[in-house]
């Protein structure tokens, strides 16, 4: 059995400090069901908000926190993203972008454990929705942050976790409440304070919490979550910035709205002072 597949075993146990991701994983197989008409004849990781593709977003931010190791999946659409994905990483060496295809959609955690299960990656990862799209904090880039948090501790999973008080742009969904010190916690009634922002930093061990009875491989990543929070494995750490719920075209449109808003009135600013 390979060390990566399901063994329903306690994970190793954990080191004082964790090892700063070293790689990244963009979800980027799913149908984009909830963002039609915009995903009809397009992925949705290359929908463009505020003139930028999501994945152009999302690799922008991983090279700024020195990640250029980056692994997609693929199923929706596949060759609109291996065709994003030769032009981009042409275009910014040293990028490499790894593409594993999955003919039948194996979920989020079928997804993840096809990657590390083929490619033999034993290291820390960031693990990013193909759909997340957020504003970095001025002073702590929102992915250098989370590396922080994640380095002084001994999770085995860590979410970045956007408070739901400060989401005006788009439906907040309060699914996550922090229980002291720095512990995540699902509310599953949907009441919580904060949002999950399909960010996070896993390490490969997350799987020995698959159930073994559990064969099937296409399963959801949550169920894993579920395991690490239960087993007092789960950190949560606050965003800083703005990190925006993109799940239909009406968010979509709210946040690249309220980006020209913001343009217009800065240039009727600048006329003034002028």
């Amino acid at each position: 059995m390979n060390e990566h597949q399901s063994t329903n075993k306690t994970p190793p146990t954990p080191k004082q400090n964790n090892q700063a991701p070293s790689w990244a994983f963009i979800a980027a197989a799913g149908m984009g069901n909830r963002m039609r008409p915009l995903t009809d004849h397009l992925p949705k990781p290359l929908i463009v908000v505020r003139g930028q593709s999501l994945l152009d977003h999302i690799v922008d931010r991983l090279l700024a926190a020195g990640i250029t190791d980056i692994v997609l999946n693929t199923h929706y659409h596949s060759a609109q993203i291996e065709e994003w994905a030769q032009n981009r990483a042409a275009c910014t060496p040293p990028l490499k972008i790894t593409l594993f295809h999955e003919p039948e959609l194996l979920d989020t955690g079928g997804g993840i454990e096809n990657v590390l299960t083929q490619d033999q990656r034993t290291t820390p990862f960031y693990m990013i929705n193909g759909d997340a799209f957020w504003v970095d904090d001025a002073v702590e880039p929102s992915l250098k942050s989370l590396s922080q948090h994640w380095q002084n501790s001994s999770d085995i999973l860590c979410l970045l976790l956007e408070p739901t008080a400060q989401m005006k742009l788009t439906t907040a969904v309060g699914d996550y409440n922090i229980k002291a010190p720095d512990r995540a916690e699902r509310c599953a009634d949907q009441t919580g304070d904060y949002m999950f922002t399909g960010l996070r930093i896993v390490h490969p061990d997350i799987l020995h919490y698959k159930p073994a009875s559990d064969t099937a491989p296409k399963y959801s990543f949550l169920a894993l979550m579920d395991a690490a929070e239960k087993n007092g494995r789960l950190g949560a750490h606050i965003h800083k910035g703005r990190w925006h719920h993109l799940s239909t075209p009406a968010d979509v449109a709210s946040v690249n709205q309220a980006t020209m808003n913001t343009s217009e009135n800065s240039i009727k600013n600048a006329a003034k002072r002028g």
